[in-house]
């Protein structure tokens, strides 16, 4: 990765579904990028009606116009697409501009073939849907094309709806299984939780705040203490206690199988995307 400087321009978003538009919405309400210079397209042009009165940017039904007239594009479509999707844009893309793309099984190798395999300047990513709420975490690859000032660039765009980390794009599809699908598990906990206290009498929406604020707080100490999760599980264990015999049935039941069974599915599952 060499250190020229590339950045500028508007910000192009291809597709303005829940992920794209969670994105947008924290890049614009953290100051990083003015709404006027963002652009959105999406086939839908009711979407893009209620995207541009509710947050100003600009928007378009026409994803060339996102590729000529943006410096960084973030192809935000389904994998399902991105081969429609470069098929229409590669023209008019150049090599000044940096390319993101938040689709699992997309290898950096396979999308610059897709382009034409150019000196293109590409950025694979995973974010998750706590994006939404400003507390994703998002993974990033860069090509050998990216200049360390265009990554910072990229990461500083993606501290509008969290944190980011840079990986080696061996890792990306194990980030899909710990953090881009892993919300779904989590809210299946919270869900299961809720059930089982409102079968013990509490009424379902307080049930739901008391689980949901649980398992925030619990993260929180993860992140904040350090401490390994297994010894922040003993601080809540007493002897002859209700939570020892909680987690009795929870390892009895095969908790900790399961979760690792499902999340390697997933990571497989992620691999054969790009296939």
């Amino acid at each position: 990765m060499n250190n020229t400087n590339n950045t500028g321009g508007k910000l192009g978003f291809i597709g303005a579904g829940n992920m794209a538009t969670a994105m947008m919405s924290g890049i614009v309400s953290g100051g990083i990028i003015n709404a006027n210079d963002i652009m959105m397209s999406d086939i839908s042009e009711e979407r893009l009606s209620f995207i541009s009165e509710r947050y100003g940017v600009g928007t378009t039904s026409d994803n060339k116009t996102i590729a000529k007239e943006c410096g960084t594009l973030i192809l935000a479509v389904k994998p399902q697409y991105y081969t429609q999707v470069i098929t229409e844009i590669a023209p008019f893309v150049t090599n000044e501009q940096i390319i993101i793309t938040i689709a699992p099984g997309q290898t950096l190798a396979s999308l610059a073939e897709r382009f034409g395999s150019r000196q293109l300047k590409i950025i694979r990513t995973m974010p998750n849907t706590p994006a939404m709420v400003g507390a994703g975490i998002t993974a990033v690859t860069p090509n050998e094309n990216v200049t360390i000032e265009e990554l910072e660039y990229v990461r500083k765009i993606l501290g509008g709806f969290g944190i980011s980390e840079v990986i080696g794009e061996n890792l990306m599809d194990a980030v899909v299984s710990v953090s881009g699908s892993s919300p779904a598990y989590v809210f299946m906990f919270i869900e299961a939780m809720a059930d089982a206290a409102v079968a013990d009498g509490m009424p379902r929406a307080q049930a739901y705040r008391f689980a949901a604020q649980a398992v925030m707080g619990s993260a929180k100490m993860v992140l904040e203490t350090g401490k390994h999760p297994a010894e922040l599980k003993d601080m809540v264990c007493s002897p002859a206690g209700t939570t020892i015999e909680a987690v009795r049935v929870l390892e009895e039941k095969g908790l900790r199988g399961t979760v690792m069974d499902a999340m390697k599915a997933c990571t497989d599952r992620s691999r054969s995307l790009g296939k």
